[in-house]
């Protein structure tokens, strides 16, 4: 751990849950960047333990020396969700809800700060995020993270960036990044079922769309 005013050169953070957008994310910056650090963070939700299994195959398929071993951060949150559907995994939102089902009130408050901190105690002057074009959500736009990564700077005495580099994409955009990449090991399911995604929830549909917008065949194995 260093200071938080000893920057390393090159060096950039990638908050990370295996998904197919920040998985693509992780792999094309450790293509540019000297030093990669892919950050997961666990919450305790009901999915996270396949989503974790999945990121590291798909990190071990891509490794290179610019990309740093993953960094496992805790930010659980039962306390917060208590009986709700992520964390039960009871009544999850199906492939026919809006994305709006799939919303978690504050996780990238947590998500962010969390890594942020990591960024700032390791030298890290950059975090990016794989959040997408169109993405409706109030806390995933360009003002709310600069302002953000302000107040989280101003905090520590230090200038924190937070970056959308796929910001300008589309999902199948940002599939077709990915060509050549094993994406069978990327994870976008919300309710897996035998260590496989479910093939009926909100994400997979998300999923299979992108696939079937970029015109691939589906690597994915769905239980259904």
């Amino acid at each position: 751990m260093t200071s938080g005013g000893e920057a390393q050169k090159d060096a950039i953070a990638v908050l990370t849950s295996g998904g197919l957008d920040s998985a693509i994310l992780v792999a094309d910056l450790s293509r540019q960047h000297r030093h990669v650090y892919p950050i997961y963070i666990r919450a305790a939700l009901q999915w996270e333990a396949v989503e974790l299994a999945y990121l590291q195959r798909f990190l071990e398929a891509v490794a290179r020396p610019t990309l740093e071993p993953l960094v496992i951060l805790d930010q659980p949150v039962a306390d917060l969700y208590g009986s709700h559907w992520s964390m039960t995994g009871r009544n999850v939102p199906d492939a026919a809800t809006p994305d709006e089902a799939v919303y978690l009130p504050g996780r990238n408050l947590l998500l962010v700060l969390k890594a942020l901190l990591w960024c700032h105690l390791h030298g890290v002057p950059t975090l990016a995020l794989a959040v997408l074009c169109g993405n409706p959500f109030p806390d995933a736009s360009d003002e709310f993270f600069r302002r953000f990564a302000d107040v989280v700077g101003a905090a520590l005495k230090d200038r924190l960036i937070v970056i959308r580099p796929y910001g300008h994409l589309h999902k199948h955009d940002v599939l077709i990044r990915g060509r050549g990449l094993p994406l069978e090991w990327t994870f976008s399911c919300i309710r897996p079922v035998d260590g496989k995604h479910c093939g009926q929830c909100n994400k997979c549909a998300e999923r299979r769309k992108a696939f079937a917008d970029a015109g691939w065949t589906d690597p994915t194995a769905y239980a259904s």
